[in-house]
């Protein structure tokens, strides 16, 4: 199974892209990972959020197949400790399906139609992050994730 993060804008502060990159190139080692960087709209001034999200939800909808599982970082998703998250990945990952799909939406979130596509929400924390920034920190959970899975000496409890 394959695994995608899918963000809506591109990762432009260096440090965060080095971090971002460094950890798909670990991720790769243990699964098919794409990320996907939907370009930031422009000439967003005339819009509402509302306007933004619905255009952003489009695009983040078209990045989409019909057989993907597809979850949403969200502020008001589930949250889990490292080993639980490597425990719930692994069991996401043995049922199968096309790929598994994390979005990172916009600055206004998601519009209702990608919440309605969705098949849940994660939460990193009850802290907000830029949205640059956790673009890093979920790969870098995920390539924990992995290490706990395997068994490697990268998580310590």
């Amino acid at each position: 199974m394959e695994l995608k993060l899918v963000t809506v804008g591109k990762t432009d502060v260096a440090w965060v892209r080095e971090g971002l990159d460094l950890y798909v190139s670990r991720l790769r080692h243990y699964v098919p990972f794409t990320l996907v960087e939907i370009p930031q709209l422009k000439n967003v001034s005339a819009f509402s959020e509302e306007q933004i999200k619905e255009k952003e939800g489009e695009l983040i909808l078209k990045q989409l197949s019909p057989g993907d599982a597809v979850y949403l970082l969200d502020e008001h998703g589930k949250e889990y400790r490292s080993v639980e998250w490597a425990a719930w990945i692994s069991q996401r990952l043995a049922r199968g399906g096309k790929a598994l799909v994390f979005v990172i939406g916009g600055a206004y979130g998601f519009s209702q139609k990608v919440y309605e596509r969705a098949e849940g929400k994660v939460s990193l924390s009850k802290m907000t992050f830029s949205h640059q920034m956790v673009r890093t920190i979920f790969a870098e959970q995920l390539y924990r994730a992995f290490t706990i899975i395997r068994g490697e000496p990268y998580h310590h409890e």
